[in-house]
């Protein structure tokens, strides 16, 4: 009877121990669930998180290549060419019309340029932007950074292309006033580079065009290599705007034969560039030639031409490039070879001469003979000289036959500015 009993108490600790093993497997279980959530929780942060950082990183690399759209804001199109212009052109008649000035759109809103961060402007400003032409890089460093390429043709940002005007001279351009008026209404279609002697120290106006203007130049003589190597300094100093896409040597004895937009619209629509070089015999073409230059440059290369040239970019960045035919001219050509009349008109003809096109756009008077042009004096400057200066001569232009050959002349007195600038609007219509 007694085993009999105790049965029921057996049977009671059996189901309270498996009641604690269930209570324990299910506190496990909770345990587990609650980690698992955690975990997963944890892991969904963390992928949130990687992806919001990778789309901020997709949106600053998007502003890098698009943001110049909106700290550099594109001027209006170039003037069109007119119908007379191109009836001018094509059909050699002799006038043009002035096309209508430029003006800079509005800067987009604020709130826009503000969401470009500061290291974004300041990058854009950095590859984009040219230096001040005052600064501190030796010719070295300078044609280093003027010798880069852009492989691809196409801008993430709107470039209108501009003419680069180089003035060489000993001081001030002498003929500024009449200057002044020629680039008048044109700002952002031109880019002016002085390249003056080192110890011309005047002042210009700051309302001038020529003000801040002036390059950092070194001592030029006549006839001498270092006028080429001023050349060469004044464009790398414009081939640092990306936007210079034409380059025109002028003195400060030049004037323009035509206004502005005919200028600008004759000169980037051409598909060749203005290098004059031809073969001359005798003492003052073959006969300077230095047989030391043998075998890089040969009797037969030997080229001479106007010093006053044109030029398009790739054609500039050669000419700051040449490491092979500047440094035989800079050693051999000296005393009475004249490297400015012979280093670009034997360069230009052996490496690209289907580029060029043989003749300069600088109109200069030989006739009297000697070593320097004909001085046009006061006297000398009348409404039927200019004219015939514009339209006296036929010439080739884009495989087309024109009366337009020459877009400057040269060499003019500082007391004709007068009269000069009584026939810009009669007979160059600016």
């Amino acid at each position: 009877m007694k085993n009999v009993e105790q049965q029921p108490s057996q049977i009671s600790t059996t189901k309270l121990f498996n009641a604690h093993i269930r209570f324990n497997y299910i506190v496990f279980c909770f345990l587990l669930i609650g980690f698992g959530l955690s975990l997963g929780l944890g892991i969904s942060l963390s992928f949130f998180y990687f992806r919001e950082s990778s789309l901020a990183c997709q949106l600053d690399q998007l502003f890098v290549y698009h943001a110049s759209d909106l700290t550099n804001p594109p001027l209006a199109p170039p003037p069109s060419i007119s119908d007379q212009t191109k009836s001018l052109v094509e059909n050699r008649i002799s006038a043009f019309e002035p096309s209508p000035p430029i003006s800079q759109q509005p800067l987009p809103s604020s709130s826009m340029t503000n969401f470009i961060s500061k290291k974004t402007r300041d990058y854009i400003k950095e590859v984009f932007e040219p230096p001040e032409t005052m600064h501190t890089m030796k010719d070295e460093e300078l044609f280093w950074r003027a010798s880069m390429v852009l492989k691809i043709q196409e801008f993430p940002f709107k470039r209108v292309p501009k003419v680069a005007f180089l003035f060489l001279t000993r001081g001030k351009v002498l003929l500024a006033p009449l200057w002044e008026k020629f680039f008048q209404g044109y700002q952002g279609l031109y880019s002016i580079y002085v390249h003056s002697d080192p110890s011309f120290n005047q002042t210009v106006l700051k309302s001038s065009v020529f003000y801040g203007r002036r390059i950092p130049s070194k001592t030029v003589r006549w006839g001498e290599m270092n006028m080429v190597e001023a050349e060469r300094r004044l464009l790398a100093n414009a081939l640092l705007d990306i936007s210079n896409e034409r380059f025109i040597l002028l003195s400060e004895a030049c004037i323009p034969l035509f206004n502005f937009s005919t200028v600008y619209n004759y000169l980037i629509r051409s598909n060749k560039s203005f290098v004059e070089s031809y073969d001359l015999r005798g003492s003052v073409g073959r006969g300077r030639y230095n047989n030391l230059m043998h075998p890089v440059v040969d009797l037969k290369q030997w080229r001479k031409g106007a010093q006053w040239f044109e030029m398009d970019r790739f054609l500039a960045i050669e000419v700051i490039s040449d490491r092979k035919y500047f440094p035989v001219f800079r050693r051999y050509c000296y005393g009475k070879c004249y490297g400015d009349e012979h280093y670009l008109p034997t360069f230009v003809n052996m490496k690209f001469p289907e580029r060029n096109s043989n003749r300069t756009l600088t109109y200069v008077d030989w006739s009297k003979g000697g070593p320097h042009p004909f001085v046009f004096l006061r006297e000398d400057v009348t409404k039927e000289f200019l004219e015939k200066l514009r339209n006296s001569t036929r010439c080739d232009y884009n495989g087309r036959e024109t009366f337009i050959c020459y877009l400057f002349a040269r060499k003019f007195s500082p007391n004709a500015l007068d009269r000069l600038l009584r026939f810009a609007s009669i007979v160059m219509n600016f």
